[in-house]
């Protein structure tokens, strides 16, 4: 996995001692925000204007956090506007690598990338990465600001769908409400029980991340979606960890007390969002596994990767049942 200290890399993974076995994620060290005028954003600094072609986004199809932002570049019609490039599916000694050096960066691995933006960069050599080829450095590396971002920073351009709001401001409070326990139990919350190394924090970890799963199954009952009577960005950021539940984190991190197809509304609403226009073309399964089950030596150490489980997102679903905004 690796990490960068005072920009030299090591090839460190995860220290949970010190954490009484717990996973720990690492916060995320560029914040800076791309904006309609480039004035500053909620955090970092200002300078970043919205310009098509400027800025490209380096991603791994793995990755549920990357896979967040490449749904909204995709739903918002942002492809002809800001490039992208994925890593290789593996991550092992040298982090996220590139199968030749990245076009627009020159880099070969992901901390390269880090280090052409801060030479003397500590941290983890994440993706998603926003990437200002005019500044020549990291816009952000933050998936939830990247996502807002491409919510609304770009809506002038031509080709963008401007009418398309994930995050209408009359919801944010509620918004934002949601999307803190899912991401600390759930999206968060798979990794804390696959990443934990004593039996405590794993069954701290997957208790809350089951009663999570219990709650989103009661609400959706109810709910076309989690916040509202439309798609938003609550319902984006649970989707990409609904969709690698049962293929890998069910298994692979021990979430083995039910799987999503065994929660009617939660499995019906998977594959309704699966089925929106665009987003199908955003999942690679066959690099979600591999990458998973053979990078994590420590949870998998043959790397072998299972055949399945066969899933099938194609399927009807009964979701209209339930009334959404026209």
């Amino acid at each position: 996995m690796g990490l960068l200290v005072d920009g030299v890399w090591h090839t460190d993974g995860y220290d949970t001692e010190s954490h009484g076995g717990r996973f720990v994620r690492d916060t995320s060290g560029f914040r800076n925000w791309v904006t309609p005028d480039g004035a500053p954003g909620p955090s970092g600094a200002g300078g970043f204007e919205a310009e098509a072609g400027r800025y490209h986004l380096l991603v791994s199809f793995a990755c549920p956090w990357a896979h967040r932002t490449m749904i909204l570049r995709k739903l918002k019609g942002l492809e002809d506007s800001i490039s992208l490039a994925a890593v290789e599916p593996l991550m092992l000694d040298d982090g996220w690598t590139f199968a030749e050096p990245e076009a627009v960066t020159g880099a070969q691995a992901m901390w390269q990338v880090y280090l052409r933006a801060d030479p003397k960069c500590s941290g983890r050599a994440t993706v998603p990465v926003l990437w200002d080829r005019k500044r020549e450095t990291i816009v952000s590396n933050e998936s939830s600001e990247i996502l807002r971002m491409f919510n609304s920073a770009f809506d002038a351009l031509p080709g963008v769908d401007a009418r398309l709001d994930v995050s209408p401001q009359a919801l944010h409070a509620e918004i934002e409400a949601v999307n803190e326990r899912v991401y600390d139990t759930v999206n968060n919350g798979v990794y804390k029980a696959g990443f934990a190394t004593t039996q405590k924090a794993y069954l701290e970890a997957v208790t809350a991340l089951f009663e999570s799963l219990d709650w989103l199954e009661e609400r959706l009952a109810t709910h076309r979606y989690l916040v509202g009577d439309r798609i938003t960005e609550a319902d984006w950021r649970l989707f990409t960890t609904l969709l690698r539940f049962d293929a890998v984190y069910h298994g692979h991190f021990k979430c083995n007390l039910r799987r999503i197809v065994d929660y009617p509304n939660l499995s019906a609403y998977l594959r309704e969002l699966y089925q929106v226009p665009g987003v199908a073309e955003t999942c690679d399964f066959p690099t979600i596994k591999r990458h998973y089950y053979g990078s994590h030596r420590t949870i998998n150490p043959t790397g072998i990767v299972p055949l399945g489980p066969e899933l099938d997102l194609t399927a009807s679903h009964d979701r209209d049942r339930l009334p959404k905004a026209a």
